[in-house]
């Protein structure tokens, strides 16, 4: 089920391990109508690859725990 507290369960056991080896993050803002709202911080903040890691990481990643999910927004 697509809700706060299971994104920010996968966020903690799948993404934040890879991102913090970086020296980056990912803030989780808000889930709502199945949409994840996420912030990069630290290094991954203004790193130009940004982009492509929400895509191809992140947004990759939720859609096989949600497959409902919809868009992953970088706020």
């Amino acid at each position: 089920m697509l809700d706060r507290r299971s994104v920010e369960e996968v966020l903690e056991r799948r993404v934040r391990p890879a991102l913090e080896m970086d020296g980056g993050g990912i803030e989780l803002i808000d889930v709502r109508e199945n949409r994840v709202f996420v912030r990069l911080v630290g290094a991954c903040g203004g790193c130009p690859s940004a982009a492509m890691t929400l895509h191809y990481g992140v947004e990759r990643l939720l859609k096989e725990e949600f497959p409902e999910l919809e868009a992953l927004v970088n706020v």
